[in-house]
Order: C-alpha cells, then structure tokens, then sequence
C-alpha cells in the first residue's frame, strides 16, 4: 500500500463519515459532524495499522479491526442517558456504531461497500424515523432522543446586589447538562434589578431548573426567581422582558 492509498483511504473514510454527521448534526443530537466523522476516519486509519504497519507470520490484521467493534461501545455507551423509565441516545449510539464499520471499511479499501453503508444509515434515520411513529400503537418517549430545549431564566433582586446575585445566577445554572448562551441585567422602576439567562439543553429536563430556583430563593436579596421554555430568542425590554406563560416558582 503507497502513501496515495493510504491517504485516499483516510479521506473516503473522513468524507463518509462527515456525511452521516450532517444528519445527525441537523438533527441537533448529542454526536453530530466533528464525531461520526472522527470515528469513521479513527476506524479507517486503525485498520490501516492492522493491514499495512504489522508484518510477521503472527500478524493478524482482523483483529485490529475486531477491537474497533467492542471499543466503539464505550463511547456509543457516553451518549446513552437513563432518567427515570426513558432511555435516550440509542440511536446515536447505534448511529456511532455504524459509523465505525463504514470508517472500517474505508480503511479496507472497499470503497463502493463503504458508500452503500453511509447511504443506508443517513436513509434509515431519515426514512425509518416516520415509519416508526406510524407504527408505535401507544407514544412514548422511551428509547426517542427528545429535541433540545431552550430555556429563559431569571431572577430578581435589589440592586445593591446585582454582582452577587448576577454570579450566583451564573452558577446555578452552570451545570454539564446547559449551556449557558447569554445573561443579561436590567434596571427595574422599583430600584430593584433583574438577571436574565438563556440556556440551552441536550433535552428537556425541568427538575435542573428547579433545583436552581431552590438555591436562589434562599438568598435574602432575591426577591423572584422564573424560568419557562422559550420556543426562539428572547429579546427583553427593561419593562417587561418576557411573559412566563409557563411553569414558574415565584417568592
């Protein structure tokens, strides 16, 4: 194997996977472009090694590329989230998975069969995703990879305490499962301040934010603490920055 063969090998394997990416990275799911497609050319190029770089009459190039198998597993079992009865991240840990075995077969050199297999699992999690609603008798969320959820979050002070509070709110919500996208502060009429954050989430889950309302509202220059789920970006005013048509927890 020359070095254009190699090289051609782990750019095939790169290009097929950053096609499965785009899917997945469309869909906002927690493995999207820069994953598959480090996965498909991190399989291309370890076959690469069991073919091409390991010479002797021990040499087996088959099991370089059988560890990728059961290795692929640990990160398929990152992505996968138990709350309570629902399960998600099964299909992107299914999706990584085969995203392996198309990088494999790049780095095998069967291009053609690599490019059947991109074809099939950017078509089943297209195609199969409709077909799977239709057939489910009772909705559920088990086993669904549910969409991300954009939350307003603010909390009310006085002023005096703007600094503080602005930093305990940053902290409260400072958690893996948000990213934290804006905070802003606004002078309200009544000498009091209010500190609003936006936040963006994997998935929906209230109890995180529940669980910040309940620190906050302990501290003796909070006045309010609000949250709700915002369908778009929130553009407040210093009057009035949002209505909380949602669930709330005032105090």
């Amino acid at each position: 194997m020359n070095n254009w063969e190699i090289i051609a090998r782990v750019a095939v394997g790169l290009g097929l996977g950053a096609v499965i990416g785009i899917e997945r990275q469309w869909r906002a799911r927690m493995a999207g472009l820069r994953t598959n497609a480090l996965v498909s050319v991190g399989a291309a190029l370890f076959v690469i090694v069991g073919a091409d770089a390991i010479h002797g009459h021990d040499a087996d190039p088959t099991r370089v590329a059988a560890q990728i198998v059961s290795g692929i597993g640990f990160l398929g079992a990152g992505v996968i989230m138990k709350q309570g009865a629902s399960i998600t991240g099964l299909n992107t840990a299914a999706t990584l998975w085969a995203t392996a075995a198309v990088g494999a077969l790049s780095g095998a050199g069967m291009y053609w069969v690599a490019v059947f297999g991109t074809a099939a699992i950017v078509l089943a999690n297209l195609v199969l995703r409709p077909v799977a609603r239709l057939l489910d008798h009772q909705p559920s969320t088990a086993g669904r990879e549910q969409p991300p959820a954009e939350y307003a979050f603010e909390v009310t002070a006085a002023d005096s305490s703007e600094a503080h509070v602005r930093a305990l709110t940053v902290q409260s919500v400072s958690r893996p499962e948000f990213a934290l996208r804006s905070v802003r502060s606004f002078d309200l009429d009544d000498g009091r301040v209010r500190v609003v954050a936006k936040l963006l989430a994997a998935e929906r889950d209230d109890s995180l934010l529940e669980s910040a309302v309940s620190r906050l509202s302990m501290e003796p220059a909070v006045s309010a603490v609000r949250w709700e789920v915002t369908d778009g970006p929130v553009e407040p005013d210093e009057r009035q920055l949002f209505p909380f048509v949602g669930r709330a927890d005032d105090r």
